[in-house]
């Protein structure tokens, strides 16, 4: 399908880089910025985790409105022109998550706008879906354009794990990388941003998305046995979408998989039960090894990840699947092409 929706910028605030240029380059070359953090496990451990390094001890939702604004200015850096009929999805964590951040979305949107200069009536939507809600902001922007509400519009995720209710519950639920644990993920914090323009496939174009849910989720209370029956959609969607015949003919992906075994286990199901054709090994990417599991900022992280590589010239292919997975089941897949094959300067 033609989306109508083009990637043209990313901006990105992390633990392994304050913007886009060095987050990109520190994953690429594999370097974490893991470190232990003020919580301890049941064991006495000091807890590792992935927080950003800012020059001011911001804390709860000052926090996050700074790492928010960052990445919005970083995405917006060269491209003056959109703030003019700019919109913007906010991507937040779940809602039954405890301990989640941003518990007012309006006064957080206002405080995140102050600290980036923007017009206070810039329009701004919230999504509450925790990972995967950067898939659900792209649908949202995609049926925008669609209809002519706006010529630019940004997805901008931001979200932390590194917060006492946080940590507790997944303490008390074994899910945290601890000594004792290993099938478990890092908690971690950032803020990400991908500014889409409207028109005609160009440069780095969204071409098709899956929306699903999964109910074998992790630990459902039936016990379901997992198939990826909900991924399995989703990746046949977005191809469906895109006029993928065949999961083959994906070059790369770039998954959320945080650490924990179902989700690699779904990951590869959906492959195995969506690939026809033989081809050579595809490359995975994994922002998580770099950054730890981030939430809500995920997806556009992802997607700026994958904008560079492009850009750059470093990705192994032409077609990336984006994919994101939620505690609670939801699933999402989104496919993107690079239209032109011109090539920023390394």
């Amino acid at each position: 399908m033609s989306t109508g929706v083009n990637i043209i910028g990313c901006g990105m605030v992390t633990a392994v880089g304050l913007n886009a240029a060095a987050t990109t380059a520190a994953m690429r070359a594999g370097l974490d910025g893991f470190q232990e953090t003020q919580f301890m496990s049941a064991g006495g451990e000091w807890l590792i985790g992935a927080p950003v390094p800012l020059p001011r001890d911001w804390v709860g939702e000052k926090r996050l409105a700074h790492l928010a604004a960052g990445a919005l200015l970083d995405a917006l850096d060269g491209h003056a022109q959109a703030a003019g009929d700019l919109q913007i999805v906010l991507c937040l964590a779940e809602e039954g998550r405890p301990g989640r951040p941003v518990r007012d979305d309006t006064r957080f949107a206002q405080r995140m706008l102050e600290f980036a200069g923007l017009p206070s009536r810039t329009k701004v939507h919230s999504v509450r879906h925790g990972r995967p809600s950067g898939i659900v902001a792209l649908e949202r922007i995609r049926r925008m354009f669609a209809r002519g509400e706006a010529g630019h519009a940004v997805v901008l995720g931001v979200d932390s794990l590194l917060s006492g209710p946080t940590i507790a519950h997944f303490l008390a639920e074994e899910r945290l990388l601890t000594p004792d644990i290993a099938n478990a993920f890092i908690p971690g914090e950032a803020a990400a941003a991908i500014l889409c323009q409207a028109g005609a496939p160009a440069h780095f174009a969204l071409s098709g998305i899956g929306l699903t849910r999964e109910r074998a989720f992790l630990y459902n209370p039936e016990d379901l046995p997992l198939r990826a029956d909900a991924m399995t959609q989703a990746y046949r969607d977005a191809m469906a979408a895109a006029n993928i015949t065949d999961f083959g003919h994906v070059d790369y992906r770039i998954c959320d998989m945080t650490g924990e075994s179902y989700f690699f286990k779904q990951s590869a199901l959906a492959m195995q039960r969506t690939m026809r054709t033989h081809r050579d090994p595809q490359d995975i990417w994994s922002p998580t090894d770099s950054v730890g599991n981030i939430g809500a900022a995920m997806v556009p992280l992802m997607i700026g990840w994958g904008l560079t590589a492009f850009e750059r010239g470093y990705g192994p292919g032409e077609v990336v699947l984006i994919e994101a997975t939620g505690d609670d089941g939801a699933c999402g897949a989104a496919i993107l092409q690079a239209a032109t094959r011109e090539r920023a300067a390394a």
